[in-house]
């Protein structure tokens, strides 16, 4: 209860059936109200602040593997090879920094939100309860346009992005329908301009121990005497450095130079295949996720299936008590647990035949005696007891049933109506 005496409602709970819903902004725990605040104003594109550590780590490894290939290790290539490792290495690394500033300057923002956003004014804020998606029937309460159907609200550039694929940290800006081919051209002339320099650095940190004649064809080295010695930023501007230090630089590239190949292979690897099956990574990572939630479903089914067939197999055992009768076509037997009473189930007729053949009454009192306890035989109401001369009772030939004790395996009598009767016939006939 809230201080004015209303109850307080908690905040509305963002998760739906294990999937969250889309929000421009993370919730703060312990707020009373059920408004969305997303940041002040939308990004224009890559360069707007605030900057991502990922884009300045990108910007930094660029510089360095451009100056260490081009100003230390493809000038100790001889003549013939470091004329073409300037061509080649040098068109990919400028063409690579052409496309990864249009993908980064691009605005990838959806045409309704280009032709009528103004983002020098602040964003409104979203209220959940009036709301409950950013985008719904294909408009966007934030933006205040109406969008196509493969349009997502981006929740890092706070604006509609165009056929949205993802959004890029390493660009600091969204990937989208229209800088989509920039940022896979990016990727493509990062791997063709890494993959051959970090070749040239082993080329050079193997020659080094080998032949280190074969790194010394420039004309600044024949006025050197020391072969310990070895110049960088040729020809422009020679700088003397020691072996140890062209050394580690060579193995401190090849590690970075590596690292960055299985990245960036990788994630080219992955946009091949998303292009062979037509589809995002936004429409990936939401297809993994149904299918995740579809395997935990399974998961818990069959673990459910589990716990009931466990229970089963600790079951008690059972007593059973058999009682078989010929004219019935159905075989009826009693089943008793220990706490939970008696079960009547039926039995097939091979199994009451074998039992019948324990039992065949004949004139001798031993084999009688043998088979079936003396328990007395209870009267029904509609049978006529005979004395017998031995002592014993004789029932009238029409009436010639017997009880079953439940318990005891007696044959117990019943009427026509009943589901369990047992007629014996008397063989002394």
């Amino acid at each position: 209860m809230s201080k004015t005496g209303r109850p307080r409602h908690d905040t509305v709970n963002m998760n739906c059936f294990q999937r969250q819903l889309r929000r421009t902004a993370p919730m703060r725990e312990g707020s009373r109200n059920e408004l969305v605040t997303p940041p002040v104003r939308s990004r224009v594109n890559g360069w707007s602040f605030p900057l991502h550590a990922f884009q300045l780590v990108a910007w930094l490894i660029y510089c360095y593997m451009a100056v260490v290939g081009f100003g230390i290790y493809i000038p100790l290539l001889p003549p013939p090879w470091s004329y073409a490792a300037y061509c080649v290495i040098g068109t990919a690394f400028l063409f690579h920094m052409v496309v990864h500033l249009a993908a980064v300057c691009i605005d990838p923002a959806d045409f309704s939100v280009l032709a009528r956003k103004n983002y020098s004014n602040p964003m409104p804020v979203l209220d959940k309860r009036k709301h409950p998606h950013v985008i719904h029937n294909l408009h966007c309460y934030l933006c205040e346009v109406d969008v196509g159907p493969k349009v997502k609200h981006c929740s890092s550039c706070n604006k509609c992005i165009a056929d949205f694929d993802h959004h890029c940290k390493w660009l600091n800006n969204c990937v989208g329908g229209r800088n989509y081919w920039f940022f896979f051209v990016t990727v493509v002339s990062a791997v063709l301009g890494v993959l051959p320099l970090v070749f040239i650095i082993l080329f050079v940190f193997i020659e080094h121990f080998l032949n280190p004649g074969v790194l010394r064809t420039a004309p600044q080295f024949q006025n050197m005497r020391e072969n310990g010695t070895w110049l960088a930023f040729l020809p422009l501007a020679p700088v003397e450095m020691s072996s140890a230090g062209i050394l580690t630089l060579a193995f401190i590239t090849i590690m970075l130079g590596v690292a960055s190949l299985l990245l960036l292979s990788h994630l080219l690897g992955f946009h091949i295949y998303l292009l062979m099956k037509k589809m995002s990574t936004y429409e990936y990572i939401v297809r993994q996720r149904h299918m995740q939630s579809i395997r935990e479903l399974e998961g818990g089914t069959n673990q459910s299936t589990t716990t009931n067939v466990t229970s089963l197999q600790n079951l008690p055992p059972v007593e059973t008590s058999v009682e078989c009768d010929t004219p019935l076509s159905g075989r009826s037997s009693t089943l008793r647990y220990p706490d939970r009473g008696q079960i009547a189930s039926r039995l097939s007729g091979p199994i009451c035949s074998e039992m019948d053949s324990f039992k065949q009454p004949t004139g001798d009192a031993d084999e009688n005696l043998c088979y079936e306890p003396n328990v007395p035989t209870p009267t029904l109401p509609d049978e006529v007891v005979m004395a017998d001369p031995a002592g014993g009772g004789a029932k009238a030939p029409n009436t010639e049933h017997r009880s079953m004790a439940s318990a005891e395996g007696v044959p117990i009598a019943q009427n026509q109506l009943g589901s369990s009767v047992t007629t014996l016939t008397d063989e002394h006939q």
